[in-house]
């Protein structure tokens, strides 16, 4: 399996190179040249496995260059401390099927990949004798995520930034409480997509990345967005050996990367995924590209769920690339046109075929809320913001569609543990949601982190200063 830029730019990579390049040395995203897509027969013989198992298969369908035995031990260490063996649960609540991403050592979603990232990392480093630099963005569970997929492993350095004030004071504490000294914490006075245009265009500086061996860990690296197809394959196999048959997934996404996951695995295993709900919140350049055929920045709006609070989605430049027919050569001039003008517009057809590959809807704060304390009513289960978005947009499909009636059962992918968001919840269900024993304590500890304007030459200075 070789790796190619979006863009057309780069010589085909392998895997262990395309892990390490992140961002495509033309500015592009890196995808497989083919994606693979297994038979029946091969679906059928992996609806036994475990959830490790399965990973295993899955990623060694991507990745030729790591040898069998190696894969499997880096996967088996990177799910051995989630608090589940499932590691990613299904249960049922409500009509719905709820799939659990929270249950790794930072309680989101992002830990499924990230653990996997930072052990994969560590292990090409080793092989080559050398060390990284890892830059990345978060708007909230990305940063603590890839913080404790990293802290402590050696030959590797790693700073977040953050949007100042713009992230939960619960994700706040996550990264910024972590005392390891390989761990840099940076809180950027501006927007999540400051942060992430500021990485992005660090990492375009190819002079200084090749420097400071940059590495990603954004899901602008391929490794992180493979890592999650492992979990809508798992997902769809164990309801499918319930006997339901294909299955519908509801995605809060504001980067896209959760959602061209769950794209991934369509195309991997297509007989049993039916359906993929985009879920936004207000920020929903992702909703009005698929119902409007417009994709076009805006304002950033702050709300409860901040994960999402994002104008320009890093990862819609991989489904560009599908959409536009593999054309390396548009996408590169839409991308160039979007950097200009803000707004990339579709074609008739386009939007046709982005209507049949997702559905979408906006889901404002308003309903969010309303969701959180209805959903707990009535099931006696507490989401967090995100999931809620999800979840009421799973609902309005299944009564736009009629799902309920041809029983095709839809599946929320719950992104965050509760307690990141005690206040929301609070709000919406009159009671503070449990804390799980990892994250109590967090405001007693000493925090580390330095709080920065939006510009790039100070944070290139600051870890010129720092990195390895």
């Amino acid at each position: 399996m070789r790796y190619i830029s979006t863009r057309g730019g780069i010589q085909p990579v392998s895997f262990s190179e395309a892990v390490m390049m992140g961002l495509a040395s033309d500015g592009g995203l890196l995808l497989p040249e083919v994606l693979p897509r297994v038979d029946r027969s091969m679906i059928s013989s992996w609806a036994a496995l475990d959830y490790q198992s399965l990973a295993v298969e899955i990623i060694s369908l991507f990745s030729h260059d790591i040898p069998a035995q190696t894969l499997k031990y880096l996967v088996e260490k990177s799910y051995a401390g989630f608090d589940v063996p499932e590691v990613t649960p299904v249960i049922q609540r409500g009509g719905l099927y709820i799939l659990e991403l929270f249950h790794g050592p930072t309680l989101a979603f992002k830990d499924v990949a990230l653990q996997f990232l930072g052990n994969l990392f560590s292990h090409l480093l080793s092989e080559q004798g050398s060390y990284m630099n890892i830059l990345g963005a978060t708007s909230g569970d990305t940063g603590s995520a890839a913080i404790y997929g990293v802290k402590g492993k050696k030959n590797i350095n790693i700073f977040i930034l953050h949007p100042h004030g713009r992230v939960s004071r619960m994700q706040a504490l996550q990264m910024t409480t972590v005392p390891d000294r390989n761990c840099f914490n940076l809180s950027i006075k501006g927007t999540f997509d400051d942060c992430q245009a500021i990485v992005k265009s660090i990492f375009n500086d190819l002079d200084f990345k090749e420097r400071y061996r940059l590495g990603a860990i954004n899901s602008i690296n391929w490794a992180r967005v493979l890592a999650q197809v492992v979990y809508y394959v798992y997902a769809a196999l164990k309801l499918r050996a319930g006997g339901l048959g294909k299955v519908c997934f509801s995605v809060p996404t504001g980067n896209f990367g959760d959602i061209f996951a769950g794209f991934v695995a369509k195309a991997l295993v297509g007989p049993i995924i039916h359906r993929l709900i985009l879920a936004t919140n207000e920020n929903n350049i992702l909703t009005r590209f698929v119902v409007e055929g417009v994709y076009e920045k805006g304002q950033v709006v702050q709300t409860i769920s901040p994960s999402m609070d994002i104008q320009v989605a890093s990862n819609f430049e991989r489904y560009l690339y599908y959409l536009f027919g593999q054309d390396a050569e548009r996408v590169s001039d839409a991308m160039a046109d979007f950097d200009r003008s803000g707004i990339i517009r579709f074609s008739a057809h386009e939007k046709e075929k982005a209507m049949s590959d997702f559905s979408s809807y906006t889901i404002n704060q308003a309903e969010t809320v309303a969701t959180i304390g209805d959903f707990y009513r009535e099931t006696g289960y507490v989401c967090d913001p995100h999931t809620a978005v999800g979840v009421a947009a799973a609902r309005r499909f299944m009564a736009e569609k009629g799902q309920d009636k041809v029983h095709v059962p839809v599946v929320c992918l719950a992104t965050a543990h509760p307690c990141k968001f005690p206040e929301a919840v609070e709000d919406a269900t009159g009671q503070p949601p449990a804390v799980p024993e990892r994250m109590r304590g967090l405001e007693k500890l000493p925090q580390r982190c330095e709080v920065m304007p939006v510009d790039e030459q100070r944070i290139k200075s600051y870890i010129e200063s720092r990195g390895l």
